[in-house]
């Protein structure tokens, strides 16, 4: 057995998810990249890179780590591009797409000859968290002034919009896309290509993705575009887990479990976002908190139900540990860092990286 802990991929959950997207990408027309700030462990874009056209980037490190690794249709974005790093960022990238004005206008003879986009904010999104939300008042995310963004539209190539965020209700996809149309529809149709951006979460169960192909496509035919999508959590949502073990129980009012893990250091975003992690079974008559094992007093996994009452050397699996989870990972107390490992889709488990304390030791100075 592997020692705990580490993050476990199964391929044939990735699939599950992969063939939706193929689905998607016939039905409609449009291209899917890989959101690499969501997901990034390249040791499964062997699978992923068959059904999916690329990636997309948020900053110079991931725009080479999906040119490099993943292959396809590389995308650049960030909210600001250095100086520095704009010549390494065109090289290892086919499309560019800027947050602002300003700063298509700082770059505009260097890109000249590199396909241009922007990033339009309509002011409405599918957030349910203002920590999340780019429309949020006073967002420094994308450009929504009309007649600004016309004086430059003759230099653009594209338009990325990304204001869904876990949205995986169609109907409010369709008013949303809509109200995009009637905002930006007259620039729409003076580009060759528009991404949608990702937090559709289209590959959710019972998702009308029939319905939501078609929109697509009436999309891209109504505005001559090519349409792209930028799925992140709806690539890897339930396919990789936390695997765990129980170190001590105690009772201090309820029964507590510590575990060799942490929330803070290997489950960040559902501390930042207060959410409570999910295990697959949460059924029988012993309910524990499974607990970190940092010293934050908050690091705290959830409340749970076994059937047996917990014990030292029990194992636990967090479910969807994939998407904004081994993006995030740090060594906050020095907790050990998860190794990864692969379940193949012949079911054999193989482990593709351990961290030791020397790259603890590295990530310090």
């Amino acid at each position: 057995m592997i020692q705990t802990p580490y993050y476990l991929i199964d391929k044939a959950g990735l699939l599950r998810n992969l063939r939706t997207i193929e689905r998607v990408r016939t039905q409609s027309g449009a291209k899917v990249l890989l959101a690499l700030k969501c997901f990034a462990t390249w040791s499964v874009f062997d699978l992923m890179r068959e059904y999916m056209d690329g990636t997309t980037s948020s900053s110079l490190n991931e725009v080479r780590l999906g040119r490099e690794t993943f292959g396809g249709e590389t995308h650049a974005y960030s909210v600001a591009y250095a100086d520095h790093e704009i010549d390494e960022v065109l090289a290892n990238s086919d499309k560019i797409i800027f947050n602002s004005i300003s700063q298509f206008e700082r770059f505009a003879d260097k890109t000249a000859a590199t396909s241009r986009g922007l990033r339009l904010n309509p002011q409405t999104s599918a957030s349910g968290f203002d920590l999340a939300d780019p429309a949020r008042p006073f967002s420094r995310l994308g450009e929504w002034d009309v007649e600004k963004v016309a004086a430059i539209i003759g230099r653009l190539d594209g338009f990325m919009i990304h204001n869904n965020c876990e949205n995986a209700d169609f109907a409010r996809f369709d008013a949303i896309l809509t109200q995009i149309e009637e905002k930006f529809g007259g620039l729409l149709k003076q580009v060759n290509w528009v991404s949608l951006g990702g937090g559709i979460h289209f590959t959710a169960e019972g998702y009308a993705l029939d319905a939501f192909c078609d929109r697509l496509k009436s999309f891209s035919q109504r505005y001559g575009v090519q349409v792209y999508l930028e799925p992140g959590e709806a690539a890897v949502t339930k396919s990789t887990t936390l695997e765990v073990t129980v170190l001590d129980t105690l009772f201090n009012g309820k029964h507590l479990a510590i575990v060799d893990s942490s929330i803070e250091a290997h489950m960040l975003d559902l501390l930042i976002y207060r959410q409570t992690a999910k295990i697959a079974s949460d059924a029988g008559p012993h309910r524990s908190m499974i607990c970190g094992k940092s010293c934050l007093a908050g690091d705290i996994f959830g409340e749970f139900h076994f059937e047996q009452a917990l014990k030292p050397g029990d194992r636990i699996s967090i479910q969807d540990a994939a998407g904004y989870t081994m993006v995030k990972k740090n060594w906050f107390n020095g907790v050990q860092m998860p190794a990864i490992a692969v379940r193949e889709l012949d079911g054999s488990i193989r482990k593709v990286r351990d961290f030791t304390f020397d790259d603890f030791k590295a990530s310090l100075s």
